[in-house]
């Protein structure tokens, strides 16, 4: 990997790449929409569960682009989310109790409330149950590309909790694909997996900062993985944590730090290659043919009242009681009515969604076309509900104050929340909506 020409912070390439990276994905769903929809849409099909490999296991069968790009290119995906994961609770927006409070109760709550009413839904319909976590998860870049459709209307301190919500709500989906996701276990390749996994500790330990060595043990990790019947994305959360980290506190991110380089060589290419490309590979739903029967059945059903209805109520509700409970303050710069559309955004789970629809309803076509139906129209009405919510909604009165001070800490030391989010949990507390 190139090294970092001049330090930037995570923070900044993060707010930037997401939120460009995020137009690129709607482009991407709606184009595999209108592809799949029209003459190429056979041609369309063929080709993403076209062979492109070797049989690497019974469950799987033979590698297609689809498989490639959902169980390898997502790795990667899998692998930046990881990193972020690890940064951001030893040197960033989550290394304290104080800043994790808030974001860990919403995202909880988040995930809970939705598939709580997926279940109501769905639950009792034979088959269906498996697919309660279709609805939990937050699609960070999509719902930044929205957030950048807004400019200056949407507050930096809802885009620094949007973002620290998706970072814990990602963990949370991560533990999730782990436990709930996982079939038949091979001892031996899991066995291999974790052997990897301590070397790259080792290496860690020993003061081994190379990325291509760490990047040829991913592989290694990822292959076991593969074989292991864990699902292989999980490699890549996995080879986070073992990557060299230096803490840089108060300042810009580390030349020398393999995590901070990583992160930045690989931001780029998560946010506009491999995350659109799987959006064009998994959106694509031919509506021909659809009924009304299918579009309100209890899959599609379930799936858009959580994420529509479930995601609003479980993060602002809980974000509500935390501050009139005293147990977190309110969001410095942003109205109560901004903090509600910010929720409603929450409700768009486009990327991990599908993804973890089709983890819960293997080789069922039908099942996993309802999932995308339910899956698409919950994020659209989510996405369309919270851009009109925050277009509307009046800005707070200290709004360009707080903007210009917030602006000046991202650029200046890449960790905005050590004196903005300090002030919001502690004086914000008895700030009156």
């Amino acid at each position: 990997m190139t090294s970092i020409s001049a330090p930037r912070s995570a923070l900044r390439d993060f707010l930037e790449s997401e939120s460009a990276g995020g137009m690129l994905l709607i482009f991407a769903a709606i184009l595999a929409m209108i592809v799949a929809n029209s003459a190429l849409g056979e041609t369309y099909e063929h080709a993403i569960h076209a062979v492109t490999g070797p049989v690497l296991t019974d469950k799987l069968g033979p590698m297609t682009v689809h498989l490639w790009i959902n169980d390898g290119l997502m790795a990667i995906f899998f692998l930046l989310v990881g990193l972020e994961i690890k940064r951001e609770f030893v040197d960033g927006r989550l290394a304290s109790w104080d800043r994790r409070r808030l974001p860990m109760i919403a995202a909880a709550a988040g995930m809970a409330v939705p598939a709580a009413l997926y279940m109501l839904f769905a639950g009792g319909t034979p088959g269906l149950a498996q697919g309660w976590a279709i609805p939990a998860a937050t699609d960070i870049a999509f719902a930044m590309g929205v957030l950048a459709l807004l400019g200056k209307r949407a507050p930096t301190s809802l885009k620094l909790f949007l973002v620290t919500v998706a970072i814990v709500d990602d963990m949370g989906a991560v533990a999730i694909i782990a436990l709930f996701y996982t079939a038949e276990i091979n001892l031996a390749a899991l066995g291999a997996a974790a052997a990897i996994l301590a070397v790259m500790f080792v290496l860690n330990r020993r003061g081994v900062k190379s990325l291509i060595v760490y990047m040829l043990m991913f592989a290694l990790l990822w292959y076991a993985t593969l074989l292991s019947g864990v699902h292989a994305t999980i490699a890549g959360v996995l080879a986070a944590m073992a990557i060299p980290f230096e803490r840089t506190p108060g300042a810009p991110d580390s030349e020398t730090s393999p995590l901070h380089r990583l992160e930045h060589a690989l931001h780029p290419w998560v946010a506009f290659a491999i995350v659109p490309l799987f959006g064009f590979a998994n959106a694509g739903v031919d509506l021909g043919g659809l009924t009304t029967e299918q579009i309100f059945a209890p899959l599609p059903l379930g799936i858009a009242a959580g994420l529509f209805f479930g995601k609003q109520i479980g993060i602002f509700g809980s974000v509500w009681l935390s501050v009139k409970l005293g147990i977190a303050g309110k969001l410095r710069g942003a109205t109560w009515l901004q903090i509600y559309g910010v929720a409603t955004l929450c409700g768009i789970g486009f990327t991990m969604s599908l993804f973890i629809g089709g983890l819960a309803f293997p080789g069922n076509a039908l099942l996993i076309e309802e999932a995308k139906i339910g899956i698409l129209m919950g994020s659209l009405v989510a996405a369309l509900a919270g851009f009109a919510v925050l277009r509307l909604a009046p800005p707070h009165p200290q709004y360009a104050a707080v903007e210009a001070e917030a602006d000046a800490e991202i650029s200046a030391d890449g960790d905005v929340l050590t004196n903005t989010e300090a002030r919001a949990s502690g004086e914000e507390g008895k700030e009156t909506a």
